[in-house]
């Protein structure tokens, strides 16, 4: 599969006695999520040969086993399908998880992406001797001229250290784990995060006759998911084409003024910096509401500020309140999993994300790129996935000529000395 070669070096005993050697004539791609996916069938097409790596048994495992129940997407489909495939016309605007993830593994198919699954990846570096990346798994070691990383902005949870959390007598889960607020019905739930996510679960847990209190430690940006119908993100995109981020910025908030008024006396206080800005230079993104806000106008969610501590099945807040919490859901994001594997410091930083800035964090030196950390969602991982495979295709397909051209002769002169 994808021109592979198999080479064992006898010389090398700590690196072969444990583990056979690949030579892939193309790139390793490390992850077989949206960002992986896009790679390869762009890839496909520059007809560039690859191999993907995927520590979990499916492709989006993110999508497929770390996501809760009603989850839609966020966005609007055309700003959420992948390069070279648009999403079915019989999809609605949003799509479930279960159509997202019927589409994605229809766009594996359609490209004939076909990911080595259970392969996590323990290391990677760059040989400077032989000018090569060495990509280890448990058992096997790939030689590549190029790596692709798109183990993206989601690999692993986040977890907070908040004083009594390990001593709670309640149900801890993170929202990974989270799948429908059924479990919690009739019970006092505590969510931690005031994000897309923390927002969405508060409602689903309302709707399952639980009573939840919001964590709202920081300030945030509330923004109706349509206006008028029209998408909110999707306003911002055709304003932008014509107006400066500044001024959007604020025509976007008077538009969320308009729609979901003072938000700010329910506890969700607005940042100094506009939501466009906050989201290119902090790559914190604002919340859609789907209805959230109108549970806390009701008081069937209840914000509170920052946690001061747990002590027993209490959590005493910042403010002096003590809340009698049956279950907590830890709704505090995710983060790269980078540091953990790839031996590289030049073009990651220690966070885990490319040190150059959008648009240019998705190339660095001896063959490294990385798709999927532009804090831009998936728009953002097609625009790196298109650039990348145009990039490599270029110079496989010049090497490649170099190889024909130099075996083309090397036929020749056989034949005329024999």
């Amino acid at each position: 599969m994808e021109n592979l070669f198999r080479v064992v070096d006898n010389n090398s005993q700590e690196f072969f006695s444990s583990r056979r050697c690949i030579w892939v004539n193309g790139p390793v791609i490390v992850g077989a999520g949206p960002s992986g996916l896009a790679t390869a069938a762009c890839l496909r097409e520059q007809g560039v040969p690859f191999v993907v790596l995927e520590r979990q048994d499916c492709i989006a495992s993110l999508w497929q086993k770390r996501t809760y129940d009603r989850l839609k997407l966020h966005l609007p489909k055309q700003f959420c399908q992948l390069p070279k495939l648009p999403f079915p016309q019989d999809f609605p605007e949003y799509p479930s998880k279960k159509q997202f993830i019927e589409y994605l593994e229809s766009y594996a198919n359609h490209f004939d992406i076909n990911p080595h699954f259970n392969q996590s990846v323990q290391s990677a570096r760059y040989d400077q001797t032989s000018g090569f990346w060495r990509v280890k798994t448990l058992e096997v070691e790939y030689i590549c001229s190029w790596l692709v990383v798109a183990t993206g902005e989601n690999a692993e949870c986040v977890v907070p250290e908040i004083e009594g959390l390990s001593g709670f007598q309640g149900e801890v889960i993170h929202a990974c784990d989270y799948k429908s607020g059924e479990r919690f019905r009739g019970k006092n739930v505590l969510v931690v995060g005031c994000g897309n996510s923390g927002m969405e679960l508060a409602l689903d847990l309302v709707n399952h006759q639980a009573s939840p209190s919001m964590v709202v430690r920081s300030s945030v940006h509330v923004l109706p998911r349509e206006v008028l119908g029209k998408s909110t993100f999707e306003l911002a995109v055709m304003m932008l084409r014509w107006l400066p981020l500044w001024l959007v910025d604020k025509l976007m908030l008077l538009l969320a003024w308009l729609v979901l008024g003072n938000v700010e006396k329910y506890g969700l206080k607005r940042p100094s910096v506009g939501p466009l800005e906050m989201k290119n230079t902090k790559g914190k993104t604002p919340v859609l509401d789907i209805g959230t806000l109108d549970k806390i106008r009701s008081g069937d969610i209840q914000v509170v500020p920052g946690i001061e501590r747990f002590n027993g099945g209490q959590v005493e807040l910042v403010d002096g309140q003590k809340l009698d919490v049956d279950a907590v859901v830890l709704a505090t994001g995710y983060r790269s999993n980078v540091p953990s594997w790839l031996q590289e410091g030049e073009f990651f930083s220690k966070n885990g994300y490319p040190k150059m800035p959008f648009p240019h964090g998705w190339k660095g030196n001896g063959g490294l790129y990385a798709v999927g950390f532009t804090k831009r969602g998936l728009s953002g991982a097609s625009s790196d996935a298109v650039k990348i495979a145009q990039d490599i295709g270029k110079v496989w397909k010049e090497e490649t000529k170099q190889k024909k051209q130099r075996t083309t002769a090397c036929h020749r002169r056989c034949i005329s000395q024999f």
